[in-house]
Formats: C-alpha cells, structure tokens, sequence
C-alpha cells in the first residue's frame, strides 16, 4: 500500500510539473525523461529519453517500499540508456541509500 501511494505521488507531482511548465509536445526532454511504456506490434516497449527497450515480463515479486525521487528517476536515466546500448549499469555509493532497490523497482 504504501508504495502504491508513494509512486501515486511522484506521478501527481510529474504531471502537476509539466502541466506548470506548459509541455505540448511529446518531444520535449521533460516528457522524454518519464519511463513510458507503448505497445508496439504485440510487444510491450519501454522507452526513456532515446532508449528503447523490449519488456520481457520480468517479475520480481511486491513492489518495494521505495520513494521515487528526481534521484531515482536519474539513476533509471542512466540504467535505461546504458540497456538500450548493450551495456550494464552498476550503481555505486553508501550502504543503505537505496541502490538495490532502486534497480529492483526499475526492474
């Protein structure tokens, strides 16, 4: 519950900012930057700024208790654009600020 309340949140926040800031077009970078999904001839895609990603029904269990935050949604930035070129991502930093379940709730 509490995590569908928290991604609740940011997405009223994300809409309330590009509603503010009078986005019309779907080019544009804040738009660019949300993770989208699209379904494309029977597949499901993902995309991200330029990155185009394949969903591959991956399940990984409940959703966690993570509270997306502009730094979540860089560091999903980074991991989406480096799948899309055939590379990993391995964030990095100090124990217990969420770098696991980060990639997790990307996932």
């Amino acid at each position: 519950m509490v995590a569908l309340i928290t991604q609740d949140v940011h997405a009223r926040d994300i809409e309330q900012k590009l509603h503010d800031l009078k986005i019309q077009s779907c080019l544009d970078l804040l738009w660019q930057q949300q993770l989208r999904y699209y379904i494309e001839e029977d597949n499901v895609m993902v995309r991200q700024v330029n990155a185009l990603i394949e969903y591959g029904y991956e399940y990984i269990g409940p959703t966690t208790r993570l509270i997306i935050t502009p730094l979540t949604d860089k560091c999903w930035i980074t991991i989406t654009g480096a799948m899309h070129i055939k590379l990993g991502a391995a964030p990095s930093g100090p124990a217990g600020t969420g770098k696991t379940e980060s990639v997790k709730a990307l996932g």
